[in-house]
């Protein structure tokens, strides 16, 4: 696991050394000496130097701090990192270094990487695969080019509304929706599809299903060959190409 935020999942008192090598003293893997070669052989996979091993936390960078944290969750050779919100305490410049990082270790480990973001640039630059969750719920899944060029679900297409085209031009004749009041409550979700309460097209399905049915994943043919996509929405035929972006600012 990486976190959000880089100071404050870091022991203020541990040096970066010890901390990196924890997750190997509390499951009991090697010597003290081994364990502090592979903290070592960690930091210079996430691309800090040797020095670094004797500083404490607040004297390093937010970025710093991230590596360690990431040279940390490496220590046991996961086949999975969660990264959630690795990179939104940490200014542009740092930001795009440590994309670049985790992209560098997934292609040099081969590791597979579960990216919890609520900026869509990100996710559009970092993933292959999206999945878009509303109060815990998955409403759609699909690989990042089609999600992107054709949002299915009526939530997707409210998120990708909102992402702002660097082209002036562009961003004025794009379809921008609003929605309506405010999320419910996670602990007490409305019945039925839980996003039905701010969806703008929930007149479009006849009866009551949205207010009393909860809608299963669907798979549904995507654009590519072999491209499957995945949507829980009682629409028929959700499909609505979105005026989105074709870059990210």
């Amino acid at each position: 696991m990486v976190f959000q935020d880089p100071g404050g999942s870091l022991d203020p008192r541990q040096r970066v050394a010890s901390i990196v090598a924890e997750p190997l003293a509390i499951h009991r893997r090697g010597t003290r000496s081994m364990r502090l070669a592979r903290a070592f052989e960690l930091l210079e996979q996430v691309g800090l130097a040797p020095e670094h091993a004797e500083r404490l936390p607040h004297e390093l960078s937010g970025g710093q701090k991230q590596r360690v944290a990431i040279a940390r969750a490496l220590a046991l050779e996961p086949d999975v990192l969660v990264c959630d919100e690795p990179t939104s305490a940490l200014d542009a410049t740092v930001q795009a270094k440590i994309l670049r990082l985790l992209q560098e270790l997934q292609e040099r480990l081969g590791i597979a990487i579960v990216f919890i973001s609520h900026d869509l640039a990100v996710v559009r630059e970092v993933c292959r695969t999206v999945v878009v969750l509303y109060l815990g719920k998955i409403v759609e899944i699909g690989p990042v080019a089609e999600l992107f060029a054709d949002p299915r679900h009526p939530y997707t297409r409210a998120l990708l509304s909102a992402v702002l085209a660097p082209d002036p031009e562009i961003e004025a004749g794009r379809e921008r929706i609003v929605l309506a009041g405010d999320p419910p409550s996670p602990v007490d979700p409305p019945s039925g599809c839980s996003f039905h309460p701010r969806c703008p097209e929930r007149g479009n399905v006849p009866g009551n299903r949205c207010e009393t049915e909860m809608p299963r994943l669907r798979a549904r043919a995507g654009s590519g060959a072999r491209a499957t996509r995945l949507d829980a929405c009682h629409l028929e035929t959700p499909s609505r190409a979105l005026n989105a972006p074709t870059s990210t600012p």
